[in-house]
């Protein structure tokens, strides 16, 4: 007696960390962006590069809630747990060091974090995404279903 075919991994969780990880690039850049323009003189950029900083600090909590679904229930890799844990780190030790103004520490770990932070997005798009449940095609008579991506076998 064979066992039944898996269920398709959901599919949302991967869809939810697609969402974060471009967010939280988005924010990355603009950081960036805000930052360069404070040092170029617009000195009120420094009030929104902050407020930006806590708004990449909240999307970076989502995108580790995101991580953690990836792996559970979507049954997908852990890469993406933990390295938008270490990602989480980086910026609060960020915030720390632009409040205590370790300038040296801050764009050394910011340029780190950028670098991090797209990483993570280019890695987020490049797992595949599961078969829909309803375009799955017919158990072979295993019990197993193929896994995806792998070459198909027609029986004769």
């Amino acid at each position: 007696m064979s066992s039944p075919p898996a269920a398709a991994a959901p599919r949302w969780p991967l869809i939810l960390l697609r969402i974060t990880a471009t967010t939280l690039a988005v924010l990355a850049l603009l950081q960036v962006m805000l930052a360069g323009s404070f040092l170029n003189g617009t000195y009120e950029s420094l009030k929104d590069h902050e407020g930006n900083a806590m708004t990449l600090a909240t999307v970076v909590l989502c995108q580790l809630a995101a991580a953690a679904l990836v792996r559970r229930p979507g049954r997908g890799p852990l890469w993406p747990l933990w390295t938008t844990a270490v990602l989480t780190v980086a910026v609060v030790g960020q915030i720390a060091a632009g409040y205590a103004r370790s300038i040296s520490v801050h764009v050394t770990l910011g340029v780190l974090l950028v670098s991090g932070v797209l990483f993570g997005l280019v890695g987020a798009w490049r797992l595949p995404l599961p078969a829909r449940a309803d375009h799955l095609p017919e158990p072979d008579g295993s019990g197993r279903l193929p896994r995806p991506g792998a070459p198909l076998e027609v029986s004769k």
